[in-house]
């Protein structure tokens, strides 16, 4: 099978008017074994994350698919966690310009200086949210709920690099907004059980 060019939020099956004929669980039920993208829409999309390296984590690689495939993203993903230290939080917000210069040699990832500078800025960023809130996760829970539109400018106010798009996948990758699986993937009967923050309107 070719492979798949989008990224899970191109799918807004929360939407059925404006969706494809297609949504992302029935093109990852006719992928083959083995793709990547299997593991993530059967393990990690949509399900709530509750360690604030692991949001960070996923903000980031979101980020960095801005003009990319989720595809790349996906294949590249340890090679991410690798070069930026595990998404330590505090290890990434001490990051220097030196280290910059070694992410920008390394081929694993994406080597775009915006999306680098964006990871660590949005690291010291995140830091100051912990202090103010407790943790990373503490912040969202604390301007939950939210509309798409009023989540995308609050973070557009507090981070970088954080679109429409970016803001809206992100959001629904984590359970903060509905629509990652259609009712009838058994994917989505498992997410119910986590209790995802979408239920809490």
């Amino acid at each position: 099978m070719p492979e798949i060019s989008f990224t899970p939020g191109d799918f807004p099956v929360f939407n059925m008017a404006q969706a494809p004929k297609k949504s992302y669980c029935e093109a990852v039920w006719e992928m083959e074994s083995g793709n990547v993208h299997i593991h993530y829409h059967d393990h990690e999309y949509g399900f709530p994350i509750g360690n604030d390296n692991e949001l960070f984590a996923r903000l980031v690689l979101e980020i960095n698919q801005a003009g990319l495939s989720w595809l790349t993203i996906l294949k590249k993903k340890a090679n991410f966690y690798r070069a930026f230290d595990g998404f330590e939080i505090d290890k990434v917000a001490r990051y220097t310009d030196k280290k910059v210069a070694r992410l920008l040699q390394d081929e694993g990832i994406i080597r775009n200086r915006l999306k680098i500078n964006a990871a660590i800025e949005n690291a010291k960023r995140i830091q100051q949210l912990q202090m103010e809130f407790g943790s990373f996760q503490q912040w969202l829970h604390a301007h939950h709920p939210q509309t798409k539109e009023e989540w995308v400018k609050l973070f557009k106010k507090t981070f970088l690099f954080t679109g429409g798009e970016i803001v809206h996948s992100f959001l629904m990758s984590i359970g903060y907004l509905p629509g990652a699986h259609i009712e009838t993937c058994p994917v989505y009967k498992k997410i119910l059980k986590t209790k995802p923050a979408w239920l809490d309107k």
